[in-house]
C-alpha cells in the first residue's frame, strides 16, 4: 500500500513539472554539436555563498549549484549555470550559458512551473546575449519588464546576477 501511495504521489508531481528543454540540448545548441557537455554539482562553502550573494545582491536559493561544461579536445569553451528561482509561487529553472571570454552567450528556460502565459518570449530572452559577466543587470533599468509577466522578467534578470557571480568567483580562470 505504501508503494502505491508513493508511486501515485510521484506521478502527480511529475505531471506538474514543465520541462521545456534539456540543459544538455541547450548547451549543444549554443556551443555546437561538436562539444562534449558534462555536468557536475558544486557545493558552495558558507564563505563562497556569502560572497556570491554580496556580488549578485540576491539571496541564494541553495548552496548547491548545477554546472554544465562545454569541452572540445580537453579545452573548456564555456559553462552553463543552472539557476532555480521562485517566480510567483512556483519554481523556474534557467540555464545561463557563458563562454570563456567572460560573456553571456544565451539563456534558456529549462523548466517553468508557472502558467505558460508567464513564460518570456524568445525575442525577450535574446536580450541576454553578448553581455559581459561584470555587468550586474537590473529590471527595468537594463532589461525591460514584460507586461503581464513582470515577476518572470525580474526572476530571470536577478538569476543572471547570481550566475555571473558564480562564474566570476568559482568558474572563471583567475
Amino acid at each position: 500500500m505504501k508503494k502505491i501511495i508513493i508511486f501515485t504521489l510521484l506521478c502527480v508531481l511529475s505531471v506538474n513539472a514543465k520541462v521545456l528543454v534539456s540543459p544538455f540540448d541547450a548547451m549543444q545548441y549554443t556551443f555546437g554539436k561538436e562539444f562534449v557537455i558534462s555536468k557536475k554539482n558544486i557545493v558552495l562553502t558558507k564563505e563562497k555563498a556569502k560572497l556570491v550573494q554580496q556580488m549578485a545582491q540576491e539571496k541564494l536559493e541553495s548552496k548547491i549549484v548545477r554546472i554544465f561544461q562545454a569541452k572540445k579536445a580537453d579545452e573548456v569553451f564555456g559553462y552553463g549555470v543552472l539557476i532555480n528561482k521562485k517566480v510567483r509561487s512556483k519554481n523556474a529553472a534557467v540555464l545561463y550559458m557563458i563562454d570563456t571570454a567572460y560573456t553571456l552567450k544565451a539563456i534558456e528556460i529549462i523548466a517553468f512551473n508557472e502558467p505558460e502565459e508567464y513564460i518570456p518570449s524568445k525575442k525577450w530572452n535574446s536580450q541576454f546575449k553578448d553581455i559581459p559577466t561584470s555587468t550586474m543587470l537590473q529590471t527595468p533599468k537594463d532589461i525591460p519588464t514584460i507586461t503581464g509577466a513582470t515577476l518572470s522578467a525580474r526572476s530571470i534578470t536577478n538569476g543572471s546576477r547570481v550566475a555571473f557571480a558564480i562564474y566570476n568567483e568559482i568558474l572563471r580562470e583567475k
